[in-house]
């Protein structure tokens, strides 16, 4: 299978989840969800990602992400909390991709890891009154979260520039899609959420899988 192939199945999949959310057709959801998942991963795949260390570590954290959306299907709380935990370690993992080539310390890097403080205290600064016992985890989320975008500045992907705007994307359109997750489960519920932050999720993890 080619990127673009797995990446055109993503979208469909995506397409198709967006359909069962609005419709809240669980059964399909559980279907979609899953398959519009394992297609990055497979985008990984195609892309090379075993040719590489950097490849390995995304695809290791496209694998993680994988388990961290089935988890997220269920509404149970821990459910979410796991989901959560896959989800921080798939930016564990990118983390490790993004340093796996040497960390030049750049002042673009001291900039994105600056505004990346920034976006960390103000996301938690609005959702903190929210949060009730899920505040611990989420300020621990919120830090993984800033480092691995901090981190995409150092990433020396093979065979692309440095810094590469593609990996940069990438981890920015990630972190931004927990928004809507984050907005969804603890601020105000809606199909809204899922209308931007699925794409923008979906779209940023090809991003980092055609990355490798």
């Amino acid at each position: 299978m080619s990127f673009d192939i797995a990446a055109f199945l993503c979208a469909g999949f995506v397409a198709l989840l967006l359909f069962a959310e609005r419709g809240r057709h669980v059964r399909l959801r559980w279907i979609a969800k899953p398959l519009a998942s394992l297609a990055f991963v497979l985008a990984g795949l195609a892309g090379g990602a075993f040719e590489s260390a950097y490849g390995l570590w995304v695809l290791a954290a496209l694998a993680l992400c994988m388990a961290g959306d089935v988890l997220l299907i269920p509404t149970g709380e821990k459910t979410f909390l796991a989901g959560m935990g896959a989800f921080a370690a798939g930016h564990a993992a990118y983390i490790g991709a993004f340093l796996s080539g040497g960390a030049d310390l750049t002042p673009l890097f001291f900039a994105g890891a600056a505004g990346m403080i920034v976006f960390a205290v103000l996301s938690l600064r609005w959702l903190w009154p929210h949060l009730g016992a899920f505040r611990g985890p989420v300020a621990g989320y919120t830090v993984i979260i800033a480092a691995m975008v901090a981190t995409s500045f150092l990433a020396a992907p093979p065979a692309r520039p440095t810094p590469s705007l593609l990996v940069i994307a990438g981890a920015v359109g990630f972190a931004v899609s927990d928004l809507a997750v984050a907005r969804d489960k603890f601020v105000a519920p809606g199909f809204i959420n899922r209308v931007w932050g699925l794409p923008l999720y979906y779209g940023a993890q090809l991003m980092l899988a055609a990355s490798v």
